[in-house]
């Protein structure tokens, strides 16, 4: 196994990490944001009050993307399961 190898296994575990992450991260930030817009027009300052529509957002997210998230994950298991035989022959 060289360098290269590594190296491009590393890429690719990093590439998948954000695809399968970036659906909730991008869904928390914008309801993150909407929220706030909300608070500083309403002048309400109450910490916890962005928790509950995150919550319902995050968990319709992971709902509708849940399965496209476990098969990419799956998917990328799969193939570098396949690759162990040519990394130390």
């Amino acid at each position: 196994m060289d360098t290269a190898m590594v190296v491009d296994l590393g890429r690719q575990a990093l590439w998948i990490t954000m695809l399968v992450s970036a659906p909730l991260l991008v869904v928390g930030l914008a309801v993150g944001l909407l929220i706030g817009i909300f608070q500083a027009a309403t002048s309400i300052n109450e910490q916890t009050l962005s928790f509950i529509p995150k919550f319902i957002a995050l968990g319709l997210t992971l709902s509708a993307a849940g399965g496209w998230m476990i098969n990419t994950m799956v998917d990328y298991t799969r193939v570098l399961f396949g690759r162990i035989p040519t990394l130390f022959g």
